[in-house]
């Protein structure tokens, strides 16, 4: 499968009834500062696709690789913090290309993203008790609201993430970022469309902060 079947704009996504409606403005980073030499063979990961939640990709260059990456950033007017984190995380993604243990440590700083997210926006709606990463993303489901519909990856390709985000698949996100952080950071191959749900749960975490922040405005990072 070529990546160009995964070069869509959240415009283009046919959304449900569920999914909020807001355009977002994603934030796509400049790296081109990081080089990328050419490979003896394409790169082929698992990553959704419509109908294929559990397809394969194929990048045949490294500028379709990086074109991918730099297209999967967060909505610009997210705070300049979780910007910084998640470019980390496209960085780390991007130089994937060289080697694939380095697109797993991209994997733990998406995961690192998205704990501060969780811990920014129902930290102070939860008991400080009740504030690990696994509670907060379930507090994420069962008070504000995701399901599947508001997740866009899943929209564009089926499947389900819920299970993930709240415990009862595994290894859910927090396993793999528990994992990851503190015993097997490169063992195994690179989960697909890790980078993507992330992006998905930021934006939608921060989505009444975006509803009310001028449609332009963008992080002082990306400026």
């Amino acid at each position: 499968m070529s990546a160009g079947r995964l070069q869509t704009t959240d415009c283009d996504l046919v959304l449900s009834a569920e999914t909020p409606s807001f355009c977002r403005q994603e934030a796509h980073l400049n790296l081109d500062h990081i080089q990328l030499a050419a490979r003896d063979a394409p790169l082929i990961i698992a990553w959704p696709s419509p109908g294929l939640p559990g397809g394969m990709i194929q990048f045949n260059e490294s500028d379709e690789w990086r074109r991918f990456i730099v297209g999967l950033g967060i909505d610009a007017r997210i705070p300049d913090i979780i910007q910084l984190k998640f470019r980390r995380a496209q960085a780390l993604y991007l130089l994937g290309w060289i080697d694939l243990d380095v697109l797993k440590a991209g994997e733990l700083a998406a995961l690192i993203a998205l704990e501060l997210t969780v811990r920014d926006r129902y930290g102070d709606k939860t008991l400080k008790k009740k504030r690990s990463f696994a509670a907060l993303l379930e507090h994420m489901v069962a008070v504000d609201g995701l399901d599947d519909a508001h997740i866009p990856m899943i929209v564009r390709t089926g499947g389900t993430a819920i299970g993930f985000v709240t415990g009862a698949s595994k290894p859910s996100l927090s396993q793999r970022r528990n994992g990851m952080a503190h015993g097997d950071p490169f063992d195994g191959l690179p989960v697909g469309g890790l980078l993507e749900l992330v992006r998905d749960l930021i934006n939608y975490a921060y989505r009444d902060f975006i509803a009310n922040t001028p449609v332009g405005h963008r992080s002082a990072l990306l400026a």
